[in-house]
């Protein structure tokens, strides 16, 4: 097996990609990564700068691929190394560059360590990770760290060394629900009651709801959602990494894979909430809005999502990082998980330390938030679903 390092997730070609173990998911795909690519928001000018390495065998059949970054700051991996920079800094060493296997602006847990579809995964994923740490060494990267993994790759990389470490997200599970009522069957009352209160306010105000996929928005629908999606991050003073070509250019690939939920004012667009999907689960990411109406926000970022994900026989609706309010709407605490190898020895054993004491926090801390889910009893949402995915 041969490691090739690529400086573009579109140096790979398209049937490379889709002999790959990833399934459908949407983030790990070159109409993804390669959108994102193409338009500078995954480049170097913001600080991604493609790494992406394969393993091919002597007839230059693509073996495997784990997408990877060298990276000049943190923003928008979502890795949670606050503080970490200026630790070593206070060494006497330098944080950046770091190595980065993760999708940009995209704390969704998903396949990182992608094998072709038939192949023994452990000498695919064995030879993906030491060509991560021989470019970590010849980067002079202090770390490489592999963020939001599936189950499967964290045997992996635990096995092989890396530190993993816990993070906590709030995440819908379908239990063979017929619809959003037969969901909120399962609430105490006075949930129950509250959060039709707030659907039935929506509905009252007048407008109209939508779901679109991505091939069926026009450009000028796409103005409208861009702008709702810029206004969100410079209301609350940060950078909105998309522009417009982004999501008309990756709405366009991923087709039925991208989902956008509307809201109408007559023939206006005024709010949207934009969301990816494949075979089981619905990924929820951005949100805006042009007017106010009391409960609007979680009617297009939550409820309509999770009648979206009942009626296509989806079984998860992953909204995004953090958020506790998602518990009052059914969302329940799972834990994420992210590796991380950390070249120093002194600096790996403080951080094996700190992410030592820190998990014991984030299990109180899932525990903790479990308590406060809507449900009746817990058992209410513990039957596995029966629905099949569309």
């Amino acid at each position: 097996m041969k490691t090739l390092c690529h400086d573009s997730a579109n140096d790979i070609p398209d049937n490379d990609w889709v002999a790959l173990t990833q399934g459908d998911d949407p983030f790990a795909s070159r109409a993804f990564l390669g959108t994102v690519e193409e338009v500078d928001a995954g480049g170097t000018v913001m600080g991604w700068q493609a790494r992406h390495l394969s393993v091919r065998d002597d007839n230059h059949q693509l073996l495997g691929l784990l997408p990877m970054y060298l990276r000049s700051h943190s923003f928008g991996d979502f890795s949670r190394d606050w503080g970490w920079a200026a630790a070593w800094q206070r060494a006497g060493l330098n944080y950046y560059p770091k190595l980065v296997s993760g999708i940009p602006y995209t704390p969704s847990p998903g396949p990182r360590l992608l094998v072709r579809d038939g192949m023994e995964r452990e000498p695919v994923t064995a030879a993906l990770i030491a060509g991560a740490l021989d470019l970590l060494r010849e980067s002079g990267a202090s770390s490489w760290q592999c963020l939001f993994v599936e189950d499967r790759d964290r045997t992996a990389l635990e096995a092989a060394g890396l530190l993993m470490r816990r993070g906590v997200q709030f995440h819908w599970q379908n239990r063979g629900y017929q619809n959003f009522d037969d969901f909120l069957a399962g609430f105490t009352a006075a949930k129950r009651k509250k959060l039709k209160r707030e659907r039935r306010a929506v509905h009252e105000s007048g407008l109209r709801l939508e779901v679109r996929h991505g091939d069926e928005i026009d450009p000028p629908l796409w103005q409208a959602i861009h702008r709702h999606y810029r206004d969100t991050f410079v209301r609350y003073g940060n950078h909105p990494a998309f522009p417009l070509t982004f999501f008309a250019q990756v709405g366009a690939r991923l087709g039925r894979r991208m989902v956008v939920f509307v809201a109408f004012d007559g023939m206006n667009a005024v709010a949207s909430a934009i969301c990816y999907r494949d075979t089981s689960t619905l990924y929820g990411r951005h949100w805006g809005c042009d007017i106010d109406v009391p409960g609007l926000h979680f009617e297009l970022c939550f409820h309509q999502g999770i009648e979206y994900a009942i009626t296509h026989g989806l079984q998860r609706f992953e909204p995004g990082a953090q958020g506790e309010h998602k518990l009052a709407r059914g969302f329940e605490p799972v834990p994420t998980w992210s590796g991380f190898w950390i070249e120093h020895p002194g600096m790996r054993r403080a951080v094996a330390d700190f992410i030592q004491r820190e998990d014991a926090a984030m299990q109180d801390y899932e525990a903790e938030t479990a308590a406060h889910l809507p449900f009746k009893t817990f058992s209410t949402a513990s039957t596995p679903s029966t629905h099949q995915a569309d």
